[in-house]
């Protein structure tokens, strides 16, 4: 039977980390309501624009270089948004299953032949990846200390130049999409070359819209704000939820911990119930001696 001091001491242990996961749990939540404002808040402004270059695309006579289309993809460059912490589930695992099979998929043979290259945001995703020996071109570790839109702009304007110096055939982005508190979507859209197909949501397709200077010229100067637009949604979603996973992670922390400690009262009475049977059983026994 476990000795009665060391099933206390380990009470108290389960009892200390009941609290630590109870206090995460209520940071998540507060952080998890500034973050989802934030997707909410950035959400339609990221499908409007996109709406708009549909519509500038299709009007566009000359050929755009955000544009080009490889005719086979050989130069591939993903860029994994994770976060930098743990605590938060299956938060990165899945993300990074996800994401694993989706390179088996479709660029086994860019793998093969060391062509695909990784942007790596968080440091989860970057010590998984460069472990297992894939090709991390650079690593963002840190990048949600401090969350802010030039950050991630900065990291889409590097992609984007290397893609129009022709050097990647195309950029994918992959990412948790917030749903719900409990619930992640995973995600891999392609960035570079533009998905640039127009559907008119209001019913009038036949409307003639006159640009100025011109349809070429705006579409020139909007796709950058663009491509911005879609890896700060990006961050927002994987940070969104970061928080929400965390939050779900912790409480269940909280209840399994609670478990715990019924089951080490349960025991713990036990032993102390022993120890008083095998003291009393020493009594009588003595007791019966000295009679005799």
């Amino acid at each position: 039977m476990a000795n009665l001091r060391d099933i206390r001491d380990r009470i108290a242990s389960v009892k200390n980390t009941q609290q630590i996961t109870k206090a995460m749990k209520m940071v998540a939540a507060a952080r998890l309501k500034k973050a989802q404002d934030r997707v909410v808040a950035t959400r339609p402004y990221a499908a409007s624009i996109a709406k708009v270059i549909g519509k500038l695309a299709s009007e566009a006579s000359s050929e755009n270089p955000y544009l080009r289309t490889a005719e086979q993809q050989d130069k591939i460059l993903l860029i994994i948004v994770s976060s930098d912490r743990g605590l938060c589930g299956g938060f990165n695992t899945n993300l990074f299953r996800f994401i694993e099979d989706q390179i088996k998929t479709n660029f086994s043979q860019q793998q093969e032949n060391g062509t695909l290259e990784l942007v790596c945001i968080g440091r989860k995703s970057f010590d998984h990846f460069r472990k297992r020996g894939y090709n991390v071109k650079r690593s963002h570790v840190g990048f949600f200390d401090k969350l802010q839109f030039d950050s991630a702009a900065a990291v889409m304007r590097t992609a984007t130049q290397e893609f129009l110096n022709s050097e990647h055939d195309a950029v994918y982005l992959a990412f948790n999409e917030f749903k719900s508190v409990i619930t992640q979507n995973r995600v891999m859209t392609q960035l570079l070359p533009l998905d640039v197909s127009y559907q008119d949501d209001t019913g009038d397709d036949n409307t003639n819209y006159i640009y100025e200077p011109s349809a070429k010229a705006i579409l020139e100067s909007i796709i950058p704000l663009h491509l911005n637009t879609q890896i700060w949604k990006a961050t927002l979603e994987s940070n969104a939820s970061e928080h929400g996973a965390r939050m779900a992670a912790m409480d269940n922390a909280t209840e399994n911990a609670s478990e715990i400690m019924r089951q080490l009262k349960l025991k713990y009475n036990q032993a102390r119930q022993a120890a008083i049977t095998t003291e009393i059983s020493e009594i009588v026994s003595g007791a019966e001696a000295l009679s005799n």
